[in-house]
């Protein structure tokens, strides 16, 4: 392996193991010529239907017009306030922002990485309208906690699942949900690097709410409730036919994916805990955890040693993310932080993602474990 280059994820040998039933999805499309609404739409979303065991989903052209949509069909206005994790990828704040609402930030639990449940409360004020639950790297928030506060002060709640589709929520009584299920509407991301990616950009809603689906088809289709009628504003959001044929194919593998990884984890967590600067990824006792990210800690100021230390010997690794958003420029003047956020600025200067892909093999990846413990030695 000395000298070759290991990306974050594969998709290369993802799609030469699913090239057959791939490239006749995409022919069929081609030659029904039904780019734009085609039949492999709605056959997605009613299959991604039956594998989240909800009713409505939505798909729409990627998962931050998912986050937007939501926040739109939902009826929030301008200065309602809405309550979003401070370490995350920039979308959710973005689109609150966007639609002149309040970006209300707040730290995250140290362990999950995932917005601390116990500092949602404080925060919330007379104006607050939302919690977005962001679940991170593949492991979801502590739902039971939020849904209760949301319950208590009338809040909407949205899962932001673009990271963790597949993953499954432990409910208090024992039964599994999935993740996107448990709010009044769930978003995800089929960015191509996604748990279920496709080939270009693509996204979709999720929802038990009838009125609330119907709002959100007409919201993602111009506000038209049929042709030149429309009786919303809203948006064009499509999730192309090639794409949902892609998907569709996809779906069908996605629990072996999530499995795959999360067999490489427990080896990574087997044969890296005992790094003296190195803290591997925590899961909790309400949570499946599928490993969209493998995350580490690096303590003691040693994370960009080692990322220097890996990209030498040909490994990639990742920074998700290097700026807390309370940090970050174009929200400086709209998000409103209540309180003091620790954990997202110390986590910024200290996570490091490694590679994980389910094609994996058991050669790339007792490289990538013998490479860290050398640079756990000298860095």
């Amino acid at each position: 392996m000395e000298g070759k280059n290991i990306p974050m994820v594969d998709l290369r040998s993802q799609y030469h193991r699913l090239k057959g039933e791939i490239d006749e999805a995409i022919l069929t499309v081609n030659e029904s010529t039904a780019f734009i609404n085609g039949p492999q739409v709605k056959e997605f979303a009613t299959h991604l239907e039956e594998y989240l065991e909800i009713p409505f989903v939505i798909p729409c052209g990627n998962g931050t017009d998912a986050l937007q949509i939501a926040l739109m069909a939902l009826g929030l206005r301008p200065g309602d306030e809405v309550i979003v994790p401070a370490f995350n990828y920039v979308a959710a704040v973005e689109t609150v922002t966007l639609l002149g609402l309040v970006p209300v930030l707040v730290d995250v639990d140290p362990w999950t990485f995932n917005i601390n449940p116990w500092q949602i409360e404080q925060c919330i004020s007379r104006r607050t309208r939302a919690i977005i639950a962001v679940h991170l790297f593949g492991q979801a928030c502590d739902m039971g906690i939020i849904l209760g506060i949301a319950k208590s002060y009338h809040l909407y709640v949205i899962e932001d699942n673009a990271q963790s589709l597949g993953t499954g929520y432990i409910c208090e009584d024992g039964t599994v949900k999935k993740a996107g299920t448990l709010g009044h509407v769930g978003t995800t991301s089929f960015f191509p690097s996604k748990p279920l990616g496709c080939y270009g950009d693509g996204g979709a809603l999720m929802t038990s709410d009838r009125r609330l689906a119907d709002r959100i088809r007409m919201i993602a289709s111009h506000g038209q409730t049929e042709k030149y009628h429309h009786k919303l504003v809203g948006c064009n959001s499509r999730l192309d036919t090639i794409q949902a044929a892609i998907l569709d194919v996809k779906l069908k593998y996605l629990d072996e994916f999530n499995d795959n990884r999360i067999k490489l984890a427990v080896r990574y967590d087997e044969m890296l805990s005992s790094c003296k600067h190195i803290e591997v990824p925590q899961k909790s006792t309400f949570s499946q955890h599928i490993f969209h990210q493998y995350t580490l800690v690096v303590k003691d100021g040693k994370r960009d040693s080692l990322q220097q230390y890996l990209k030498e010997k040909g490994v990639a690794s990742t920074v998700y993310y290097p700026i807390p958003l309370q940090d970050q420029e174009a929200f400086k003047d709209t998000a409103f932080i209540p309180y003091k956020i620790k954990v997202a600025g110390d986590l910024s200067k200290s996570v490091l993602s490694i590679p994980i892909y389910s094609e994996m093999t058991v050669e790339t990846q007792d490289y990538i474990i013998k490479t860290i413990l050398e640079a756990d030695q000298k860095i």
